[in-house]
């Protein structure tokens, strides 16, 4: 019987998780006494009790027990004591973590999705093994590496076609138009995950930048190349869009505000305790920004390392916020390795503040992560599950003619915290995320009927670009045409397109959508094609760009440089700062994709 090695091994790796959790303290003393000699009482009732209960467990229970399984959720368990964000990473979890923060990853390089049936790819990355190898938009996922993959989830999907570079993964996948599966060997190798997917002149002078990769150790760089890009195109103000950004690197959080902030501002403070109980204050001591004119889009998913650069700008008054509340997330994390699994964790180290001393973070004292990550506080009403979809928020070429409810008033959010003056005299509140300047909510796309038209818009655009739609033929997508420059004429969605889909959903009744529906629905279900089709045919980032121009929070974001602009200026001037903002809705309803992207992934 191994149960006095495995109570061993599992201990083992409980100390070295416990001495992350507490600082060193516990590997400190047991260095300086011995393994088992001079410990405190609370060090030996520790193991003893620890040992005990898995001596109980492993005498006692009826059924195998998965000693790897027990020893995960008893470190996930002791970090779940602490705060929301302190989480252990098993083995392959921990290298994915690391691979994020490199800003690439070895596998094939395409966006999967999962809809009701299978999962399926949404788009090849352009110069990667599966656009070299031509998989494509639509391509159902049927095997891998000759392992059914039709119940698997996306996570699933993605953890098997990841591996080694050089190494060769299988798929057989299901095709709209073919007569039988194809088989596709794809050797994998390096898949850039970049900060920044798009970034491009939205207006003419209007800069865009879309920051919706998290902060890895090229963020900052790449912010620099897109900015010089862009104003070699003549640009003179900024959309920065920071919506879904889920944070990652402080160090990138630093940099990529101090390219905004004048030479010396401060960006942000850390506090922490023990060894790190002091605070350290960051300031740009790098760069010398020039001063457009800036606008930031935040929504609900804007968290961590993305709050900070928002709160950094919103302080100092370097440009407007619009959207929506950010998370909520001002605890630091550090990153450490159990050695020798290969298994990590992270641990929270630290406080952030924003430069004028406001704490964002959100309470956790429920202890409900329900609570903490969909209500967001136990006074609301719970969030209804967003579709996913595959694409950031992007440019759409034509204007939508939804209809135009009266605009009404935003309500303004209770103070959560502390009042805080920042520059000009402003006043902001700590406690509970970053709330915006200008607040506008995105289009409600969680309807039962809406959430319908996202699955059965995809399963018509495979069909339709695949050349199966009779009359449609000209739709046909023989290959993905990339860095091209979307145009109104690139496949519109026109009422014939829109008729076709109507019979589609008529022939197909597991999309639980009727002709009836759509037709109600013509101008989202209009959008929501036009994205689709994009995707297919020049790729994600068209995709992407196709829902821009009716993107409700952009188009605020727009009308808000004339006041962007005075607020630096006063500031600048020392003087203080009364803005009358237009806090109302915009008086057309516009297309956001919210947090829908969330759900796809990278392999």
């Amino acid at each position: 019987m191994l149960r006095g090695r495995q109570i061993g091994l599992l201990f083992g790796v409980m100390l070295i998780a416990l001495s992350c959790i507490f600082g060193g303290a516990l590997s400190r003393r047991l260095r300086a006494h011995g393994a088992t000699g001079g410990q405190s009482n609370a060090d030996v009732n520790v193991e003893r009790d620890y040992q005990e209960a898995l001596s109980f467990i492993t005498d006692n229970y009826a059924d195998e027990i998965d000693y790897e399984k027990a020893n995960q959720a008893a470190i996930q368990g002791m970090l779940s004591t602490l705060d929301p964000h302190s989480t252990f990473f098993p083995p392959t979890d921990f290298a994915r973590l690391k691979e994020e923060q490199d800003s690439q990853f070895y596998g094939i390089g395409v966006t999967i999705l999962r809809h009701k049936d299978g999962v399926y790819v949404q788009a090849p990355v352009q110069n990667t093994p599966a656009a070299r190898a031509g998989l494509r938009y639509g391509d159902k996922i049927l095997e891998v590496d000759g392992k059914d993959a039709l119940d698997w989830t996306s996570e699933q999907v993605s953890k098997a076609v990841r591996g080694e570079r050089g190494t060769k993964v299988t798929l057989k996948v299901e095709r709209a138009g073919a007569l039988a599966p194809l088989y596709f060997t794809i050797t994998r190798d390096t898949v850039p995950l970049p900060s920044i997917r798009t970034a491009f002149m939205f207006r003419p002078a209007t800069g865009y930048v879309a920051l919706v990769g998290g902060f890895t150790h090229t963020t900052s760089d790449e912010l620099q190349a897109a900015l010089s890009r862009l104003q070699k195109d003549g640009m003179r103000q900024l959309v920065l869009d920071l919506r879904n950004n889920p944070g990652g690197l402080l160090d990138q959080a630093i940099e990529v505000a101090s390219q905004f902030l004048p030479r010396g501002q401060t960006v942000v403070s850390v506090r922490g305790r023990g060894e790190d109980g002091q605070t350290k204050v960051y300031q740009n001591t790098d760069f010398d920004p020039e001063d457009f004119p800036l606008v930031v889009l935040v929504n609900r998913n804007t968290a961590s390392a993305s709050e900070i650069v928002a709160g950094a700008l919103q302080d100092h008054g370097r440009g407007l916020l619009v959207g929506e509340t950010s998370f909520g997330k001002g605890l630091v994390q550090r990153v450490f390795e159990l050695r020798p699994w290969g298994a990590g964790l992270t641990l929270t180290t630290q406080k952030y503040y924003t430069p004028y001393g406001r704490s964002i973070q959100r309470d956790y004292s429920s202890g409900s992560l329900y609570d903490y990550y969909v209500r967001r506080s136990t006074q609301d009403e719970p969030e209804p599950a967003q579709p996913v979809a595959p694409s950031l928020p992007a440019q759409h070429n034509t204007k939508p003619s939804l209809p135009v409810p009266t605009p009404q008033p935003t309500p303004v959010p209770a103070p959560k915290g502390p009042a805080v003056k920042t520059a000009g005299g402003r006043v902001f509140y700590g406690g509970g995320g970053i709330t915006p300047d200008i607040e506008v909510k995105p289009l409600d796309v969680t309807t039962p009927v809406r959430v319908r038209i996202f699955d059965a818009a995809f399963a018509f655009t495979r069909e339709l670009t695949a050349g199966q739609i009779a009359g449609l033929e000209n739709y046909r997508v023989d290959k993905v045409q990339y860095d091209h420059e979307l145009r109104p004429t690139d496949y519109p969605v026109t009422d014939r397109v829109i008729e076709a889909f109507q019979t589609y959903v008529q022939h197909h009744p597991e999309l639980g959508l009727t002709p009836a529906q759509v037709k109600a629905e013509t101008d989202y279900a209009r959008i929501r094609l036009r994205e689709e089709i994009a995707t297919a045919a020049f790729g994600s980032e068209a995709g992407a760009r196709s829902l821009l121009d009716s993107d409700p929070q952009l188009l605020r974001a727009l009308e808000a440089f004339p006041d962007a602009k005075r607020l630096a200026e006063a500031i600048r001037n020392g003087g203080s700062v009364s803005l009358n903002l237009n806090t109302s809705a915009p008086s057309w309803p516009m297309w956001s994709d919210d947090d829908w992207f969330l759900d796809s992934l990278l392999t």
